[in-house]
């Protein structure tokens, strides 16, 4: 079971609302809004993403890599290597 099962409805609801954030920036866009206003509103979507996927890595750290890590010494440095890839793409977005 993912460690992020027990959250599930609050990362979609989040989730749900950084898409009516993307839907909303079409619309600026169709609407040929000032510049600094869509890129104010792109900014504040990333944010919204990086706080959803660091939320998803706490999770993932605190339940799946500590269940493997309990199992194993070799399945705990597996997920860890596997936490550490997530962390670089996380930081790289």
């Amino acid at each position: 079971m993912p460690g992020y099962t027990i959250n599930r409805d609050d990362y979609l609801t989040r989730l749900r609302r950084i898409e009516g954030q993307v839907r909303g920036l079409q619309r600026m866009i169709e609407e040929d809004k000032y510049c600094i206003d869509v890129l104010t509103q792109i900014t504040s979507v990333t944010s919204a993403l990086r706080s959803v996927g660091l939320g998803l890595l706490d999770e993932h750290v605190r339940h799946c890599v500590m269940d493997a890590a309990n199992s194993s010494t070799e399945a705990g440095n597996d997920k860890i290597d596997e936490a550490i890839g997530a962390i670089e793409r996380l930081l790289r977005a």
